[in-house]
């Protein structure tokens, strides 16, 4: 055994030799041109993708001199890179951009916000309405957008406050007749009523847009009119939930004044820097106030100019509303940004606005300060935990996990789901949810049509294969799944979270059946468990959704090749789930195409049983 991996340790040794003479050759052959340049590991995978204004200095950097954190990581998993030259460095920056977007490569920036922020839209329709929206890059020609609102609570707070001292229209489509709010005095019953005087409407727009704007003085005039009137009538309840509506506009949803001496719209980055981590504070101006802020921390690879360039980038791409304008330092390329947004980029050098800018960027270095130490021992125990689960299964760099669970209703309705963790890491933009057969009424038969179904993928499309997969159960689970992986040709490691007799993760099951006990001390047992418990979460997450869409929603979202389109197109064709059974293969087929028919009615057929 001594001798086995006293041979390894020397063929691993080897290996990096070569690697680096080969890294040395071509690094030799770049020019010093302006390009995008991609790292790749071992297995041909695109791990991080930069750009440089001079890519043979660049690339020059990462194997030349100390490197320390996460860029010593990246260039540990390097094994060769690529570049392709640029006439200009805004190519760069849009090459760079798209290959990041295609291949999602683990060192780069990973926006850590799953969730978009709220705004507040104002519809232009004949018939206003007021409502919190998040998906703001979907067309809104006929509509005005106010915020972001960092606290949605705050957000949907406002709106109710709007929808009750004005009577907007508060139905998405106008019914027959008039409803509970036309007889609350919170509409003026436009479905009804087409004579509604558009001055009106028109004012209420103005007054609405002012107080979105930050100028509370007209509709908190309103509630204290109301709340005097209700007082006089003794009409206690409603002059104190008047008086609650106060409060909130005075407290929640106040917002901190900057005197910029005009009503400047803007969003502001500021960023701090120390031992590799970046720290980022966004400021959301609008109308001169401070409307909120946003912040990050990340442990960054390139020059702190060039991973600020692609948060902002990303930044806007995640369903945040781009603004008229966005302020930086002067520290950052603001051109090269200003051509790729299309939109105006300042680098204020004196004045009010540099005073903000210095501002954020305090803010930003003591939230970094604040959270160091935290971030180092994390990253410490994270690597600990892969080095020792390394050492553990005798498994060179373990990069990807890729982990799997299933959730049901009685043994029926089966879905599955897997996440995906980079150096323990969560990566959810890699995350995938499977709707099971129906014929399925058992965990392992689940579990065996998921792997199928996700390796069978990464056979055809040359998808990415994880470096280990984690299965939640012992020798059974591990069985199936090495069954999978042989039919399908494919060597990734396998292993089992095994659970005791209370339920609880004791023993790892590894792909030769033997059963290894862990410290359920160690950092390997506390990231293991991260695994299990977000895999898990993430299953009974997607398996309360569909059921929370209602019993018939739910039922055909059980049915493969049946999405949102699909399934109105039958409801509004067969009307009811009783009709639906009782048609034929030939009936289902009028609605959608022959696979999914099939699917259907044997899902139909075999639904009471």
């Amino acid at each position: 055994m001594v001798v086995f991996f006293c041979v390894i340790i020397f063929l691993v040794k080897e290996m990096e030799k070569d690697v680096k003479e080969h890294i040395k050759e071509k690094l030799a052959l770049v020019p010093n041109l302006p390009g995008s340049y991609q790292m790749k590991n071992k297995d041909g995978i695109i791990i991080y993708v930069g750009k440089a204004k001079n890519l043979k200095n660049r690339l020059k950097s990462y194997f030349t001199g100390t490197v320390t954190g996460k860029t010593a990581m990246l260039v540990n998993d390097i094994a060769t890179f690529e570049y392709i030259v640029t006439s200009s460095e805004l190519e760069s920056l849009i090459l760079e951009i798209t290959l990041i977007k295609k291949y999602n490569p683990k060192y780069n920036i990973l926006l850590k916000d799953d969730k978009s922020y709220p705004y507040i839209e104002l519809t232009n329709d004949k018939y206003p309405q007021v409502k919190v929206v998040r998906n703001i890059n979907r067309k809104r020609h006929k509509s005005h957008l106010f915020g972001p609102f960092p606290n949605v609570n705050a957000a949907r707070r406002t709106v109710e406050i709007i929808n009750r001292v004005y009577p907007l229209r508060k139905c998405a489509t106008l019914k027959k007749d008039v409803c509970l709010y036309y007889h609350l005095g919170e509409c003026l019953g436009y479905c009804k009523y087409n004579n509604i005087d558009s001055k009106l409407i028109n004012q209420m727009r103005l007054e609405i847009t002012s107080f979105l704007k930050g100028d509370a003085s007209i509709i908190t005039k309103k509630i204290e009119e109301d709340m005097y009137k209700a007082s006089e009538a003794l009409n206690f309840e409603k002059a104190n939930e008047l008086k609650s509506m106060l409060n909130d506009i005075n407290i929640t949803l106040k917002r901190q004044k900057i005197d910029l001496n005009r009503k400047y719209n803007f969003d502001m980055f500021a960023y701090w820097k120390n031992n590799n981590y970046l720290s980022i504070q966004v400021f959301f101006i609008r109308d001169g106030l401070l409307f909120g802020r946003h912040k990050d921390i990340f442990n960054i690879v390139d020059s702190e100019q060039e991973e600020i360039i692609e948060y902002i980038i990303k930044f806007y791409e995640k369903d945040h509303l781009l603004p008229k304008e966005i302020v930086i330092s002067d520290e950052v390329d603001s051109k090269l940004l200003e051509e790729y947004l299309q939109v105006k980029v300042l680098t204020p050098q004196r004045g009010d606005l540099k005073n903000l800018l210095r501002m954020a960027q305090d803010n930003a270095m003591v939230a970094l300060k604040e959270e160091e130490e935290i971030l180092k021992k994390n990253d410490m125990e994270r690597l600990n935990a892969k080095k020792e689960l390394e050492k553990l299964l005798n498994i060179p760099n373990i990069s990807r996990i890729e982990s799997f669970d299933n959730s049901h209703l009685f043994g029926t309705f089966y879905v599955g789901a897997m996440i995906v963790f980079d150096d323990f890491l969560p990566n959810k933009d890699l995350y995938r949810k499977y709707k099971i057969s129906v014929d399925v009424k058992d965990d392992l038969n689940a579990m065996r049509e998921v792997l199928y179904r996700r390796y069978y993928k990464v056979l055809m499309e040359e998808d990415e294969a994880p470096s280990l997969i984690v299965i939640d159960g012992g020798e059974l689970q591990v069985k199936v799944a090495k069954e999978i992986l042989s039919s399908l040709h494919l060597n990734i490691p396998i292993i089992g979270l095994k659970k005791d007799d209370k339920h609880r993760t004791s023993s790892i099951v590894d792909q030769d059946l033997h059963t290894i006990q862990i410290d359920s001390k160690s950092n390997l047992f506390l990231f293991l468990s991260k695994i299990q418990d977000e895999v898990h979460r993430f299953a009974i997450t997607y398996h309360r959704n569909i059921k929370s869409k209602g019993m018939l929603s739910s039922l055909l979202d059980f049915v493969p090749g049946i999405g949102e389109k699909r399934k109105k197109d039958l409801l509004r064709h067969f009307g009811s789930l009783k009709k639906m059974k009782e048609a034929s293969k030939e009936d289902l087929e009028k609605v959608v195409n022959k696979d999914v028919a099939d699917n259907l009615y044997h899902y139909l057929q075999n639904l009471e049983s």
